[in-house]
């Protein structure tokens, strides 16, 4: 009898091992169209059930309903499911315990794949990336850029200056023999760079934390503040002064077709009260840029609300454009406008 001839073994439940009840149920799930992703096993599991699964043959409809009863009887007496590993662990108390004692615990555990890497990469903030970067090869450069969301990559790139751009992106093209190995060793060296960097008190720069509290300072106090800066230190002045974002900062640093998101949190009888105090210091011409940007109908309606406004007293007005550049400044943080040419320091160099 030769093999085609040979009768076809049907799969009984006594005679299951826990491996086959496995196959069993993965393949009934798939067939009845389950989208299951098996990639978290560990890869001798992923191996031992697909061979599993290539082995079965008939399986009777007692068996299968057997089988299908007993994984549903085990899933109603499961309480919860949580995923091992201090990797996970750590994901699960982010923000509840300080980031000292998540450090401390990354460091006695070693730098192993107790946790994907690139999770972390992708979470961190893009000039503390390209800080990183910049002192590795264009070769790592490339397989960390390949990993990333491609708007992520492409705002990096973007903030390199441009011969350090153009070796990244041919390296890019090189990687196509690149192995998941090597990919590993270079998120895990990433990530141990990561680990070991000094902790700081305070995120932002300096100049930005000056520049944001000037921003909301009224102009009198604004302007004094940096004249003393540039009699102590001319240099630091002019990098607070360029992060300063104040209403005469609005047509050089705010394009005008992003005006009406810009100001759309910002409550109109504060932008009419703007707009008529900043025509009666002569900044009419930012008020012309931000109308151009609007409708005829809500150009026209502005208009009108502030020939009927008359003249506005200095507190009112300033306090009008705080509301104004608070709103447009809310609406940056929010990654719903973007400055004008903002440019890193590393254009620079």
């Amino acid at each position: 009898m030769n093999a085609i001839d040979s009768p076809i073994k049907t799969i009984t439940a006594p005679r299951l091992t826990r491996q086959q009840k496995a196959a069993i149920v993965v393949r009934f799930l798939m067939n009845e169209g389950a989208d299951i992703n098996l990639s978290q096993l560990p890869p001798a599991l992923q191996a031992n059930l697909t061979r599993e699964i290539a082995d079965l043959r008939l399986v009777d409809r007692a068996t299968l309903t057997e089988v299908i009863e007993e994984f549903a009887e085990e899933l109603d007496a499961v309480g919860f499911s949580a995923r091992g590993g201090l990797g996970e662990a750590l994901k699960l108390l982010d923000g509840k315990i300080t980031p000292q004692t998540a450090k401390k615990l990354r460091e006695d555990a070693g730098v192993r794949l107790f946790e994907d890497p690139w999770d972390r990469i992708k979470g961190l903030d893009l000039d503390d990336l390209i800080e990183i970067l910049d002192q590795e090869t264009a070769e790592v450069a490339a397989v960390v850029l390949s990993k990333l969301d491609v708007p992520a990559a492409a705002k990096i790139l973007a903030k390199m200056p441009g011969e350090r751009a153009r070796r990244i992106t041919y390296a890019i093209s090189m990687t196509a023999q690149v192995t998941p190995t090597a990919v590993d060793r270079i998120g895990q060296c990433i990530l141990s760079q990561i680990d070991n960097r000094p902790e700081f008190a305070f995120v932002d720069l300096p100049e930005r934390r000056i520049a944001a509290i000037l921003t909301a300072a009224n102009d009198a106090l604004r302007d004094e503040v940096l004249e003393g800066l540039r009699d102590t230190d001319k240099d630091f002045a002019d990098r607070v002064e360029r992060s300063v974002f104040t209403f005469d900062s609005i047509p050089e640093r705010i394009a005008q077709n992003d005006i009406a998101k810009a100001i759309k949190t910002v409550p109109q009888s504060d932008l009419v009260v703007a707009f008529a105090y900043a025509r009666n210091i002569d900044r009419g011409e930012i008020v012309d840029y931000m109308l151009g940007a609007m409708s005829k109908r809500m150009v026209e309606r502005i208009e009108d609300e502030v020939k009927d406004l008359g003249k506005v007293t200095r507190k009112d007005g300033q306090a009008a454009i705080a509301m104004l550049v608070s709103g447009i400044q809310s609406q940056i943080a929010d990654g719903e406008v973007s400055f004008i040419n903002a440019q890193s320091d590393e254009d620079d160099d």
